[in-house]
């Protein structure tokens, strides 16, 4: 998605911008003007803090531009709370539409689910050592683009870093899509042989471009034998793509574990690469929010990003994830507690008919 031969190309009248909590408006000139016990211009405003129902309006920009790199660190708990990943939400508006093309949790949107962090290497979504949340999506505006981050959390949350690199004054051409996110959740409230819906409501062109999926096992035995399903345009009853299991989806294969056997009990291995990856498995609570037993369900996070592959729409499109198990005896139907982040591209224009994202006391992690 990112024309790396424009670095040897003349810039022409692009000009390159940023804005962090040293310079909260990327005007030219004006970055790392506050002072500090240091002295002038060291490091005097380097973060920002949210109370409880907050907003931060990150950046409000005048195009034409493009976001290149979003950078953010905040902390993963309280002492109000565990789940400021799960709590914090990230919303992005472009040119000047009412509804936000990006609605998710913040810790979601960097492939970080559960409300917990974990490291990920990859293309577009690099989450490094100790939380450093990164973006490198491109994310074209025409006229104006604001990014806003609302707290849901119940108590005051401090030291919420972040930087935002663009360009302005980009040539786009006329059918230049808009970055587009969306994030669902079925918390077994889905009936057996029920497909958990990861998108549904998108009518126009564009280019599907990645699926980060948080599952969490409600039952026993595998959990990934289900298909990924892409409903294009005037499919109906079938897709036109489907994947072949869960795990195979995410690049895996074989239940992300280093063998098929029942003793001794397999060790789950998670991993990270470019545009797969299962980069989460935990089965014990970590939070030290609770002096009772730390064991827990089984979560497992993993992501997949069709930027080589992208899956291209005309009119609509809808995705689908089967909840399907498999054991000695065969496949059954499962009702799984899973979440889900949908990438897209999309020309403006369109008439997307998407749920609001849920509140805060149903994205709560199990």
């Amino acid at each position: 998605m990112t024309d790396w031969t424009a670095l040897t190309r003349s810039p022409g009248r692009r000009q390159s911008r940023s804005i962090n909590a040293e310079n909260p408006t990327g005007a030219p000139g004006q970055a790392a003007t506050a002072a500090s016990a240091l002295g002038p211009s060291r490091k005097g405003r380097p973060a920002i803090s949210l109370e409880p129902g907050g907003t931060a309006t990150l950046a409000d920009i005048d195009g034409p531009g493009v976001i290149r790199h979003i950078w953010m660190t905040v902390p993963d708990k309280t002492s109000a709370g565990p789940w400021v990943l799960r709590d914090l939400v990230l919303r992005i508006w472009w040119d000047g539409e009412e509804e936000p093309a990006v609605a998710v949790p913040l810790g979601d949107f960097f492939c970080n689910g559960f409300g917990q962090r974990t490291l990920v290497t990859s293309v577009p979504i690099v989450v490094a050592p100790t939380g450093g949340m990164n973006s490198y999506f491109p994310m074209p505006f025409r006229s104006h683009a604001r990014i806003e981050v609302t707290s849901e959390h119940p108590g005051t949350i401090g030291g919420i870093y972040y930087q935002i690199d663009y360009t302005v004054d980009d040539v786009l051409d006329a059918d230049t899509v808009r970055f587009h996110v969306h994030w669902r959740r079925s918390n077994a409230s889905t009936a057996p042989g029920e497909d958990h819906v990861i998108l549904d409501g998108v009518v126009g062109s564009g280019n599907y471009v990645g699926t980060y999926i948080g599952l969490t096992a409600l039952e026993r035995y595998w959990w990934g034998e289900g298909e990924v399903k892409f409903y294009l345009d005037d499919d109906d009853a079938y897709p036109t793509q489907c994947s072949t299991g869960l795990e195979d989806y995410a690049g895996g294969a074989w239940a992300f574990q280093d063998a098929l056997r029942n003793d001794p009990p397999p060790v789950p291995l998670t991993f990270s690469s470019p545009y797969c990856g299962y980069p989460f498995y935990s089965a014990e609570d970590t939070t030290r929010a609770s002096p009772f037993a730390t064991s827990t369900l089984q979560s497992h996070g993993m992501y997949r990003w069709h930027l080589p592959d992208p899956v291209i729409f005309h009119q609509r499109l809808r995705i689908t994830l089967q909840q399907i198990g498999a054991w000695d005896h065969g496949h059954f139907e499962r009702s799984d507690d899973i979440s889900t982040v949908a990438y897209w591209y999309q020309l403006p224009g369109g008439s997307n008919d998407l749920p609001p994202l849920p509140s805060r006391e149903f994205r709560r992690p199990r």
